[in-house]
């Protein structure tokens, strides 16, 4: 899935007197310029799976397609802002972000042992809301047992979209306990 971005226009050209003036701001402050991409701690993958068509006799997840895989801030937001909100998508639609390496799937050895916790929405934009905060808090790894999720996955269904968080390890008890309550 290839996507155009427009170049964005050069800054406006600052005289010295204007650069000097900001560079003092942004020492006084201690803001040091970028210096590239701003790696995450892990690579990401987006998944795909609708559902809405299946093919008659076709083994669950034959449609699930992995669409990208990011690995800094700046993939993310563009992929995001682009085209991944749940909101967009038809009905029986899946959207995934795993770790990269694990498919979402309970087939795969990650996810086999593991647990799933499950909110409902009625509201699109409710599930847009919960959706994106949910991907910052997983890339962003402010989760405490951040090694114990897999992923998460927003359901577009009809009636009631679902965001699920997976989990690693079911019998993991404190750890599940831990994991939704940062969620909550």
């Amino acid at each position: 899935m290839a996507t155009e971005v427009a170049a964005a226009a050069p800054p406006p050209q600052l005289d010295a007197e204007e650069n000097s003036g900001l560079e003092a701001a942004a020492a006084e402050a201690k803001i040091q310029p970028s210096s590239g991409p701003h790696k995450l701690e892990r690579k990401w993958t987006f998944w795909f799976d609708n559902q809405s068509k299946p093919k008659q006799g076709a083994a669950w997840g034959s449609s699930l397609r992995k669409a990208y895989t990011f690995e800094t801030v700046q993939e993310f937001w563009c992929l995001y802002d682009q085209v991944f909100k749940p909101s967009k998508f038809p009905p029986n639609a899946d959207f995934h972000l795993f770790r990269a390496g694990v498919e979402p799937k309970w087939e795969d050895p990650e996810c086999a042992n593991g647990g799933k916790w499950t909110v409902t929405s009625r509201s699109k934009p409710s599930l847009d809301t919960m959706w994106l905060e949910t991907l910052m808090a997983l890339i962003g790894e402010q989760f405490d047992e951040a090694d114990e999720i897999c992923g998460v996955v927003a359901s577009v269904r009809q009636r009631q979209d679902k965001l699920a968080l997976w989990t690693r390890n079911a019998a993991n008890e404190a750890a599940q306990v831990c994991v939704i309550q940062i969620t909550l």
